[in-house]
């Protein structure tokens, strides 16, 4: 081994140790719910269409540590035909999930259309309010019967996800009340077309961000699953402040504990620190530690590790070379 080489190894073995000692008994994490008995769902986000599972594969064979069996896409927002889920760009998913068991498609779905339009916050809450009063009923129907008949009855379904923030149209801070309400009308329409078996995946950013995400709850009646989008930001954070900010790391696993639901994490990867290891150790150690349904790490950059050559730091510690 050259000298780089003795010199890399170290530098990996201290990043790991230390992610180690924030997530072992004793740590920052110490009581948090136990490991899950299920095996992990491993998946990354590679493109939403059919080239993305295409590039899915690549990355699987460059990961080398076995099958991917969560695959993630997002319905686009523009409008509500897109919404509804075009049977063009559901089929490819169908079939990737029927082409081998044990694989779960994950979709995060948006709740409201000009998904990413920057309306006001009036315009917003008028919309919520809407939704909570069924306006839209018939898009999230259609949705359902699609993807029952494309072979993704038992999708896990990312609804509103980031809804604690201000990028999308169906942020909650506007009216919490209706975004309640309209989520509860979204999962209860969906969930009577038959021959479903979907779960409902609250998933918010890290962090308080526009507004405490447990605000946003709409109850253990109408969540299956209680996510976390969790990137490395902001910049010059270390991965402890992720665990221990208000509504960070350590809040979700305890909330998830109390109401008694498996954790995700629908979204993660590097963003405002560049190619940081440490945040990469620490988010596997993570799940080792707390074992979600799921983990999706974003394969694109400047989040990824297989399609952005500059974070090859980080690349190494995620293969675990």
């Amino acid at each position: 081994m050259t000298r780089t080489g003795r010199v890399w190894s170290v530098v990996v073995l201290l990043a790991l140790f230390t992610a180690a000692q924030l997530v072992s008994p004793g740590g920052l994490a110490d009581g948090d719910a136990k490991p899950a008995p299920r095996p992990t769902a491993n998946g990354v986000y590679t493109g939403s269409l059919a080239d993305g599972i295409a590039r899915m594969a690549g990355f699987e064979k460059w990961w080398g540590r076995g099958s991917l069996t969560a695959g993630r896409t997002y319905l686009p927002g523009d409008d509500w035909e897109s919404i509804e889920g075009p049977p063009e760009f559901l089929r490819p998913w169908g079939a990737w999930r029927g082409a081998r068991a044990g694989r779960v498609v994950v979709l995060n779905v948006p709740m409201l259309d000009r998904s990413e339009a920057h309306l006001s916050d009036a315009e917003v809450a008028e919309l919520l309010g809407s939704g909570a009063s069924g306006a839209y009923d018939r898009h999230f129907r259609v949705l359902a019967q699609r993807l029952v008949g494309l072979g993704l009855a038992d999708s896990i379904l990312v609804l509103g996800w980031e809804m604690n923030g201000v990028t999308f149209t169906h942020r909650c801070h506007p009216d919490p009340d209706s975004w309640r309400a309209y989520w509860r009308r979204i999962v209860s329409t969906m969930r009577a077309v038959d021959g479903q078996r979907f779960r409902f995946d609250f998933a918010p950013n890290r962090g308080r961000d526009a507004v405490p995400w447990t605000s946003c709850y709409p109850g253990d009646a109408y969540v299956d699953v209680i996510g976390m989008d969790s990137y490395d930001q902001p910049h010059l954070s270390a991965f402890r402040e992720h665990v221990d900010e208000p509504y960070g790391l350590h809040a979700q696993v305890s909330f998830a504990k109390l109401h008694r639901k498996p954790i995700s994490y629908p979204e993660w990867g590097l963003f405002r620190n560049g190619d940081n290891p440490a945040y990469m150790s620490g988010m596997l150690a993570w799940f080792r530690a707390h074992p979600p349904l799921y983990q999706s790490l974003s394969d694109y950059c400047p989040h990824g590790v297989w399609a952005c050559a500059e974070n090859d730091r980080s690349a190494r510690v995620y293969r675990g070379r």
